[in-house]
């Protein structure tokens, strides 16, 4: 008896000291937030708003098919920019690739001092033809209703562009004088891969030996209560993106007649192998842009979140569960499989000799193109099927340290625009143009100054694209803020 009562004060001791050790660390999970003041807000002209419908109605399309690309149309975004902005036109330096991609310079007195890149992309997705009809307002329009600005390019990401030309003409105007050295690089392909824009400028770049402090383009955004545990607008810095491969998968078997069908067709070959990678999904992984979300979101959760959250290493496989529960959550924890192309078959009454499917996989920083095919082959284990590699290939970017004077700039400069919003690092899972800067800057940054909730989150590439006038407003307040901030010392 008195031996199991030793044992049990021997468990309860462990408990005990387990419990103190789980809310030591949950008390000093202390926040990384900044305590900055709100700016006097910066008046912004009324004519700004008439500027971005103007934009918005330019049609500056990346069709699928080259042949379907409007030229003339990206000639009028030329002639807008040109006509619009007449200060950045006559005192910034500027470059133009393959037509209708844009590099402004704008000289600092300090040429000691590394320069800063500010991104964009001119062009947008199509709106497809059936959809017209469910758009409650032209997509081509720039209607601006109960001061909301309607239409593609709203949000991506034609507010970057017009926010940034916004901000650079107000200072230009005021005479503002910067030290360090800015860049301003507009793709107008990013939306198919962005070979002939963003990238031609950043190898130039590379040739003229140019090293970026930092480097800032789209990708996070202020988000309004889609994280489980906070209720106040977090603004997610993208501190990474994941790699992006298309695998296609073939097969070819003895076809013939519906009615006499063997064992096994290509149909069933490739759905089969179709089924194994969807059953053996890729391990779910606390990467480090995610370890980096964690450490400065959790200690602004409920207790009971923050203790999590502040033991992560002993509660990983919780915190991963939590996130596989939603899709975006998903995408944020493992390098997803995402079937997107099935073709076989010509007739209802012949089995088809061949099948092909494509399946897309977003890659978690961590694994390579590499490591993915390897594992895709691995699960598959079928000689039948033959595997090639998609011509759009992307390696996961590197990931930028939140300690930089370009992550401590943004987190200052978010906190002085929208004091009261919270400020995170974050993975990316689609792909930005900023991932062919890779070669001039260990520092890229993700991050446009819009808010996303559950009304719009599905609006950019989809229906009824749309931004507040008060999110335009208040981008160019961000970007003329952040221009100060990284330049004036």
């Amino acid at each position: 008896m008195k031996s199991f009562k030793k044992v049990l004060l021997l468990l309860l001791s462990i408990v005990l000291i387990f419990v103190i050790y789980l809310v030591f660390n949950t008390l000093n999970f202390k926040t990384k937030q900044l305590n900055s003041h709100p700016i006097e807000v910066l008046e912004v002209n009324p004519s700004s708003k008439e500027n971005f419908s103007k934009a918005i109605k330019i049609k500056t399309i990346s069709p699928e098919n080259t042949i379907d690309f409007d030229s003339i149309q990206f000639q009028h975004f030329t002639n807008f920019l040109k006509n619009t902005y007449p200060l950045v036109d006559s005192l910034l330096e500027r470059k133009m690739f393959n037509s209708f991609s844009f590099l402004y310079k704008w000289k600092g007195s300090d040429l000691s001092l590394k320069p800063i890149i500010l991104m964009a992309h001119l062009d947008v997705v199509p709106v497809i033809k059936e959809n017209r009809t469910s758009w409650k307002h032209d997509p081509f329009g720039g209607e601006i209703i109960n001061n909301t600005i309607w239409g593609r390019g709203t949000i991506d990401n034609k507010i970057g562009v017009v926010g940034i030309m916004e901000s650079l003409e107000l200072l230009l105007k005021d005479g503002f004088l910067p030290k360090r050295s800015i860049y301003i690089a507009f793709g107008h392909d990013e939306e198919i891969g962005g070979l002939n824009g963003a990238s031609t400028i950043a190898q130039y770049l590379k040739e003229e030996n140019i090293e970026a402090e930092f480097v800032l383009d789209e990708g996070g955004s202020i988000v309004q209560k889609l994280i489980p545990g906070i209720q106040k607008d977090v603004a997610l810095i993208g501190i990474a993106e994941k790699g992006f491969v298309s695998l296609e998968l073939s097969t070819s078997l003895e076809g013939g007649h519906s009615s006499m069908p063997e064992r096994e067709t290509a149909i069933d070959v490739l759905s089969n192998a179709i089924v194994k990678l969807k059953q053996n999904p890729f391990p779910a992984v606390i990467s480090p842009p995610i370890e980096e979300f964690i450490d400065n979101l959790g200690p602004e959760m409920p207790f009971v979140n923050k203790l999590v959250f502040a033991n992560k290493s002993i509660f990983k496989s919780l915190i991963t569960g939590i996130y596989e529960e939603s899709a975006s959550g998903n995408a944020l924890v493992r390098t997803t499989t995402s079937p997107t192309i099935f073709n076989s078959g010509v007739k209802d009454n012949i089995i088809p000799l061949t099948a092909s499917a494509v399946i897309n996989f977003r890659i978690i920083p961590g694994e390579t193109i590499a490591t993915v095919t390897n594992r895709v082959n691995q699960i598959i284990n079928d000689e039948r099927i033959t595997i090639k590699t998609g011509a759009f290939v992307s390696e996961p970017s590197k990931v930028s340290s939140t300690g930089s004077f370009g992550y401590k700039t943004l987190h200052k400069t978010i906190s002085e625009i929208y004091p009261s919003a919270l400020v995170a690092p974050y993975l990316v899972v689609g792909a930005t143009d900023s991932r062919h800067f890779n070669v001039i800057s260990d520092n890229i940054y993700r991050f446009s100054s819009i808010k996303i909730n559950k009304e719009n989150i599905k609006s950019f590439h989809g229906l009824n694209e749309r931004l507040p006038v008060s999110d335009f407003e208040n981008s160019i307040r961000f970007y003329h803020q952040l221009i100060k901030n990284s330049t004036s010392k």
